[in-house]
């Protein structure tokens, strides 16, 4: 139960998944069903007073209503939903076990308060108070317990060099993207005219298990993330990182540069690297350079005239690739500063969409405009890209030599083989009330000729005002319907009772919302990929227009990616014209992804609309997550 609801009447030939429609709090979901919740509401409760999918009474139209009210209000599935986000949870590390009274280095043990020797007690350990999460604690207590490791940060009675280097690395936070507030320490105020021995080593010990807190968390940050990407949204669905903290302070007290080990903890994949690379351009460019607006009320077409062409033309220079102005250069040399759209201009700026991922027919709109101009202002780009530094830290730290990204922004699917980009495509993607989900899995299965199984969520939402208005819907369109596994024929049905036990689906065939085929990899979210018999969404700039699942433009091209076969192979596999499926020979991750900022092949980083506003949301959580840590440690 995935899928589309393809419609021949209506306009609803849109993508499958769960029809996520907004609902009242109370309404009764999918998942209720699936459960076989029957807690019932006002809005759903008459769905529950007859046997489910009660096959009505002959010559009845539309079936019996039971007694009911058919007045009464539709029921909705309702779909996930956004949080507010809930942090980490800190605690108080334990520190009852750290009073070994062993030294630092090499030096004797003396007596307390000796100041016979600069060292520092680790007695005075067990007076520390630092709080943190569960693993952060845990590894500060597994290394610290152990009297026979030496302290990290301190040598004698002041800090070593290796805190220095540790330090520098932790306020160089934000070039990975990283709050830098979220892993400072305060370095102890200690009087070398007026030392109190006691008083020295308890703030030296202090800041030894303070800034060892901070690399912890630092390396678990940078590794998994700094937030939880599951207390985002039902949308998000992540198995989160563990991350082995336990060797990392040997390791960098070991290192001969801690602070180059910590920085090393960083993903170093091509697409991160790239990413990190436009952060530190961007934020060493004048943040007061000029932005270039173009102000168009409408579409300008080829042949019109407009007083905005001298300000395209400038965009252009800025903004084109260093191919486009090489390929336009006359264009550019002898633009004159005119307002005819003329036919040079045009070709210029239909290999600028070309290059954008935009349909090059020289039609300037908003979304060509956007392009032109930078589309974001150097704040929001930077916003953009440390919401993407993040979200790469969710997944898997090598993607792979060969696997299927899906960027939703973008509104494209790519499919790569030996670490290149080979295929590259147009996808349509769920709209704002039907989102995609952002995960990842492999693909298991293509499928040639499919059946269409209607979910719940589109029988209820979608079809079911209709049936009460036309029991003969579903028939006159060719559905098959069952109830409790007998085929009925739709007409029979008594569309007031629960649907429960009723299941719909479309045969394979030219209208097949499914088009020829669907691509596999099962997932929760009933989200696959998959052909389209309509085509015109495809042509458009915005594609986020689907039920949740991803239909794609050239899916007999991804399918012989998949399959390492040839596009002749699945056209004689569609030209059976039977239902049957076929296994990819390895399974190949697949990246239901969403990022506003994502290098493409050639490392350029792109910028895109946050179709969904999900960018936000991370905002929000990272504001929520270093005010906890700020208030907390």
């Amino acid at each position: 139960m995935t899928f589309v609801l393809k419609s021949a009447v209506s306009a609803l030939a849109v993508s499958c998944g769960l029809a996520m429609m907004a609902a009242p709090a109370h309404a009764y979901t999918l998942m209720d069903m699936l459960r076989g919740d029957r807690q019932r509401t006002q809005s759903t409760i008459f769905m529950d007073q007859m046997p489910p999918g009660r096959v009505a009474p002959r010559g009845g139209e539309g079936g019996s209503l039971g007694g009911l009210d058919p007045e009464a209000p539709l029921p909705k599935v309702s779909g996930p939903r956004y949080y507010t986000y809930k942090t980490e949870a800190l605690q108080f590390v334990d520190t009852s076990k750290f009073a070994d009274p062993i030294v630092t280095g090499a030096v004797a043990e003396v007596s307390p308060g000796s100041d016979s020797e600069p060292v520092v007690q680790r007695r005075f350990l067990a007076q520390a108070k630092v709080r943190a999460n569960a693993d952060v604690a845990k590894a500060l207590e597994t290394y610290y317990s152990d009297g026979r490791n030496p302290l990290v940060w301190v040598d004698g009675n002041q800090i070593n060099e290796r805190a220095q280097s540790a330090m520098a690395a932790l306020a160089d936070a934000a070039s990975v993207g990283l709050d830098p507030a979220d892993y400072a320490v305060q370095t102890p105020a200690v009087d070398p005219a007026n030392p109190d021995p006691a008083a020295r080593d308890r703030a030296l010990t202090q800041f030894e298990l303070e800034l060892s807190a901070k690399v912890l968390a630092f390396v678990q940050d940078t590794v998994r993330g700094r937030i939880d990407p599951n207390k985002i949204s039902g949308y998000h669905d992540f198995q989160r990182k563990v991350v082995n903290l336990t060797p990392v302070l040997k390791l960098a007290r070991m290192s001969p540069n801690a602070g180059a080990y910590i920085a090393s903890r960083s993903p170093d994949s091509p697409q991160f690297e790239a990413l990190k690379a436009e952060l530190a351009k961007l934020r060493a460019a004048d943040s007061n350079e000029e932005q270039i607006v173009i102000s168009l009320q409408g579409l300008l077409k080829p042949g019109d005239s407009s007083s905005e062409i001298a300000n395209i033309v400038k965009a252009l220079q800025k903004h084109g690739s260093e191919k486009l102005k090489t390929d336009h250069a006359a264009t550019f040399a002898a633009y004159a500063g005119g307002s005819d759209y003329s036919p040079e201009i045009v070709s210029l700026v239909e290999d600028f969409q070309k290059e954008h991922g935009l349909k090059p027919d020289g039609v300037i709109g908003q979304a060509t405009v956007r392009a032109m101009t930078g589309g974001d202002t150097n704040a929001s780009k930077i916003d953009k890209l440390v919401v993407a530094m993040e979200q790469v830290r969710w997944l898997p730290e090598d993607l792979g030599s060969r696997y299927v990204m899906i960027n939703q922004p973008a509104y494209m699917a790519y499919y790569h083989n030996d670490g290149k980009e080979q295929l590259s495509m147009r996808v349509v993607v769920g709209g704002k009330n039907n989102q995609t989900y952002f995960f990842n899995d492999e693909i298991e299965t293509v499928e040639f000729n499919p059946f269409w199984g209607v979910p719940q969520s589109i029988i209820i939402n979608e079809m079911l005002p209709k049936l009460r208005s036309d029991p003969n819907y579903l028939d006159q369109l060719g559905y098959e319907v069952e109830v409790n596994g007998h085929a009925v024929a739709s007409s029979s049905v008594d569309w007031y009772g629960s649907t429960a036990n009723v299941s719909v689906r479309q045969p394979p065939s030219s209208d097949n919302a499914l088009g020829e085929l669907k691509i596999l990899f099962p997932n929760s979210h009933a989200i696959y990929m998959h052909d389209t018999p309509s085509k015109s969404f495809f042509k458009r700039d915005m594609r986020a227009l689907s039920h949740g699942c991803v239909r794609l433009a050239n899916p007999r091209a991804m399918a012989a990616a998949v399959l390492g076969t040839t596009a002749d192979d699945v056209a004689r596999q569609i030209a059976s014209g039977q239902n049957h499926a076929v296994k990819v020979p390895q399974k190949i991750p697949v990246y239901v992804s969403y990022f506003t900022a994502w290098p493409n092949k050639d490392g350029v980083v792109e910028y895109f609309d946050d179709v969904y506003g999900r960018d936000a949301y991370v905002d929000k959580a990272f504001d929520a997550t270093t005010k906890a840590r700020g208030a907390q440690i």
